[in-house]
């Protein structure tokens, strides 16, 4: 199901909504880019945690995941935006996970990789700009980050986030998920419609594959820090089911 969202009015958290959301950043950033949408978050009464992982080994970011998840006191939305959704597909199997939202992110399905969803990119595709590796890791090219990454944020804040992004591991790219969640947990997806990291197509075939509920919100690959209240509508949404 497609919809578009409304994200003109906060809607109230209901009585009975789950009340915790673990945020799990994408590749060549890092947590602090939730910090929009955690303040909307948490001013609505959710408790919200934000995993620092380091994006070197998916293994190693599965197992952060999990420590963060092991810390919640009950049923808890599990989030990921672009690799994110690859750890999350890979952690959100664990016990305290009520639902995955996936916002503008990788979901793959068992023995994929980002490796292998970006091995057959649409005809006519954007190519990310990632520069060749070096001792294993991977960034953007920073002249070409504000139009590939970030295109609906301001100049100077696009600068920052390519300024301080975060090594990439080429190990995180081949981490192949062994059982998604999406398989056992309902999910929801936000397809960003201007995205120019992983195309809108793709993305809207991996939330149909995943049987996702699925809004789309005009936005960049950066949607969760140029729309927050639109993915914090979206993990409400998840929340009321639960």
């Amino acid at each position: 199901m497609v919809s578009d969202i409304d994200s003109s009015e906060g809607a109230p958290l209901m009585s009975g909504s789950i009340t915790n959301v673990v945020l799990v950043h994408g590749g060549f950033v890092d947590g602090s880019g939730w910090a929009r949408l955690y303040h909307l978050l948490t001013a609505d009464g959710f408790r919200v945690s934000v995993v620092q992982h380091p994006t070197i080994s998916l293994a190693g970011d599965v197992a952060a995941t999990r420590e963060v998840l092991d810390a919640q006191d009950g049923p808890t939305i599990l989030v990921g935006h672009s690799y994110g959704g690859v750890v999350v597909s890979e952690s959100g199997t664990h016990d305290k996970v009520a639902a995955l939202v996936y916002v503008a992110a990788f979901a793959p399905d068992k023995g994929e990789s980002v490796n292998t969803l970006i091995a057959d990119p649409p005809p006519g595709a954007p190519v990310p700009p990632i520069l060749p590796p070096v001792n294993g890791f991977l960034f953007l090219d920073r002249d070409k980050f504000h139009a590939s990454f970030a295109g609906d944020l301001p100049a100077d804040e696009a600068a920052f986030m390519a300024d301080s992004q975060l090594p990439w591991g080429v190990d995180a790219l081949g981490g192949a998920v062994t059982e998604p969640a999406w398989r056992s947990k309902p999910s929801y997806y936000l397809v960003a419609t201007d995205d120019r990291m992983i195309p809108p197509p793709a993305q809207r075939a991996m939330a149909q594959r995943a049987g996702a509920q699925v809004v789309e919100v005009p936005g960049s690959h950066s949607v969760y820090v140029s729309r927050p209240e639109a993915v914090a509508e979206l993990i409400k949404k998840a929340a009321q089911a639960g």
